[in-house]
Order: structure tokens, then C-alpha cells, then sequence
């Protein structure tokens, strides 16, 4: 019986490679034990002198959180996954009937890489093996944020005048422990403005869709030449995406032409493009209570032809990858986005080198 098992489950997954299993190729493209270093010194992993049950193996740990940001699964629902998917356990190293991470375990190890600020470390590591594959930051970097939604706070107005003063949930619910612990104070609402602008004969704006979002925005920028992330940020929803810009360029793009939309030019960001040499195609705003001239219009169409690579990253992460934020606070959400970040690299990386292979 055991042997009939045994060869079962090889037949079972050569079936499995034959029709293309994408997580082989994710491993066989993506080189994880690069992060091991990282990843055993922010944990802080003892030599094992000190006895009792060993950990699993971080960079095993780190794939499932991969896993994880890809299928936007909780950690009850992690857990689950990893006993049930032979694909996923094969990728992850677990053998079958051999003890698997529950989700505390998940949790714990998550929150420890969010405490030492390892997961930035690794994203920087991932960008450094991009460098020795060829894949050099250039043509310029493109900049955008995009609304990632939240569990709804249902707050009084003196609970919200509390939260927008700056206090702790602890110090807002401190006779009931249990319910602060459930409390984001770090999200915020903010109106999801949509569609295109259109404008009367007059000149005069359309009413457009306002939509009210509780959460956090994802602030990336990517390289125009290869679309990877190369720097990220996280805020709450109601943050001004042009405070964000000088944190997400870098000196690194082997151009320092600049794209955005309209909500990254002030004067004041323009004035810090020049003066760190820096090229911007930023989009102009309308003129107000005037039409849009019609050779801005022309250049801003010519700019957004550029800029809608960065729409396509955020597509992907919400279509594929459900990004949705199920934790408590900013620096959890921010390895959530971190983790998505990578992620999207990762399937990036994936298809550039896919795409190489064909000619």
C-alpha cells in the first residue's frame, strides 16, 4: 500500500510538471536562497544550542508568504492551502504527512520580518539579482499610487476626532482591550475620483463618480525600460500622492526623465526636479475656470502613452492577486504591499525571461 502511495504521488506530480506547473518555473527563475542571509539574520535564529522544536526553514517560510500575497489567502486559509496543494507543498520544500507551518506560525514569522524591516532588505536584495541578470534600472522612472482598501471602522465622532489627533487605539479604548486590538487607527477615508474628465462647451468639468475607500495607499515607482518596482511607500488613503515623489525616485535609472499624473506637479516638486537634475513629465494640470489649451492636451497625451505602464502593475496586483488589506496598522499593511511588490517582480521577472527564451 505504501508503495502503491509512494509511486501515486510521483505519477502525481510529473502530471503536474508535464501540463506546466507556473510554480516551477517561479522557482527555477527566481533564485531564493540568495534571501537566505536576510532572512536568518532579521529573524535572529539561534544555533539550535538552546534545544526545543526547530523552525522551518525561512526561506520555505518566505515562498508561502509569496504564495500568500499572490492568492490575498488569510493565514487560517495559508494554512489550509499548503496541506492541500501537492504543487505547493512541492514548491515550498514540505514533504507529504510531514508537519506543516499552522497559521500562528505563519502570523509570527510575518510579523518578525515586518519588525526588523527585513522584508525592505529583501526587496533590495531581489533588485540587486536583478542587476546581475541584466535587468539595469532606465528610460526613466514612472510614478502613481493607487487606493488599496481596508476592513470599514466604524467610529464615533469623538472616536474619529481621537484617531485624526494622533492617539493610540489603546489610549481611545482603554477599558476594552479586545476591541482596540481590532482597531486601525492608521487607515483613513478618502473619495476614489473615477473615469476620465470631460468638459462642457463652456469649459466647465462634468460631475464625475466619487466613491468614499477606507485603507491605505500604495505608492510605487517603476523603470520604464523593464517595469519592475524599484521603490515603494505606503500612507494612509487620504495621503497626497505628491508628498510621495522625491521618497519614490532614485539616481539609479540610467535616465532621469520623470513621468506622473497631474496630482505630482507643484511648484515645489518642479523646482526639486531641477535642482537634482532630474527631467520632468509630469502632466500639466487644466488652467482653472479655462479650457485645457490644446498643446498641453497634445503633450499630455503624449505623456500618458508613457505613464499607463505603471496602471498595468496595479492591474495586475488587483486582478490577480485580489490585493486587499486584512491587517491592523501601517507598518503591517506596508509588508502586505511589500510582499505584493515582490510578488509582481517575481511574475515580472518570470515573463521577461520567458519572453527572452522565445527570441
Amino acid at each position: 500500500m505504501d508503495q502503491r502511495s509512494f509511486f501515486g504521488l510521483t505519477e502525481q506530480l510529473e502530471a503536474l510538471s508535464r501540463h506546466g506547473d507556473p510554480l516551477e518555473v517561479l522557482d527555477a527563475t527566481v533564485d531564493f536562497e540568495h534571501f537566505r542571509g536576510w532572512l536568518v539574520e532579521g529573524l535572529g535564529y539561534g544555533d539550535g544550542s538552546k534545544g526545543g522544536r526547530p523552525p522551518f526553514d525561512p526561506v520555505s517560510m518566505f515562498k508561502a508568504l509569496i504564495l500568500q500575497a499572490q492568492h490575498n489567502l488569510s493565514d487560517a486559509r495559508m494554512e489550509f492551502m499548503i496541506r492541500d496543494r501537492l504543487s505547493w507543498m512541492r514548491f515550498l520544500g514540505f514533504d507529504l504527512g510531514a508537519p506543516t507551518p499552522d497559521e500562528n506560525t505563519i502570523r509570527h514569522f510575518r510579523n518578525r520580518l515586518t519588525e526588523t524591516g527585513t522584508l525592505k532588505r529583501v526587496m533590495k536584495a531581489f533588485d540587486w539579482q536583478l542587476h546581475k541578470k541584466g535587468y539595469i534600472p532606465m528610460s526613466g522612472q514612472i510614478v502613481d499610487a493607487s487606493l488599496v482598501p481596508a476592513p470599514k471602522q466604524r467610529n464615533t465622532e469623538g472616536e474619529k476626532d481621537a484617531i485624526k489627533a494622533g492617539k493610540t487605539a489603546k489610549e481611545i479604548w482603554p477599558d476594552a482591550p479586545n476591541k482596540a486590538a481590532q482597531k486601525d487607527t492608521n487607515a483613513r477615508w478618502t473619495l476614489k475620483i473615477g473615469g476620465k474628465i470631460r468638459y462642457r462647451p463652456d469649459g466647465k468639468p462634468l460631475p464625475q463618480i466619487a466613491l468614499p475607500v477606507f485603507g491605505y495607499k500604495s505608492h510605487i515607482s517603476i523603470d520604464r525600460r523593464f517595469g519592475f518596482i524599484r521603490e515603494s511607500a505606503v500612507t494612509s488613503a487620504a495621503a497626497p500622492d505628491g508628498r510621495m515623489l522625491r521618497q519614490l525616485l532614485s539616481d539609479e535609472n540610467t535616465s532621469m526623465e520623470v513621468w506622473a499624473d497631474s496630482a505630482y506637479r507643484s511648484q515645489s516638486n518642479e523646482t526639486w526636479l531641477v535642482k537634482n537634475g532630474f527631467i520632468s513629465s509630469i502632466h500639466r494640470r487644466k488652467p482653472h475656470g479655462k479650457p485645457m489649451p490644446k498643446a498641453t492636451a497634445q503633450a499630455n497625451f503624449r505623456k500618458s502613452s508613457v505613464r499607463a505602464q505603471v496602471e498595468h502593475v496595479f492591474a495586475h496586483q488587483k486582478n490577480r492577486f485580489g490585493l486587499f488589506i486584512r491587517t491592523i496598522g501601517l507598518a503591517r499593511a506596508e509588508a502586505k504591499l511589500t510582499l505584493a511588490n515582490l510578488a509582481y517582480n517575481f511574475d515580472r521577472l518570470v515573463f521577461h525571461e520567458r519572453r527572452a527564451a522565445m527570441g
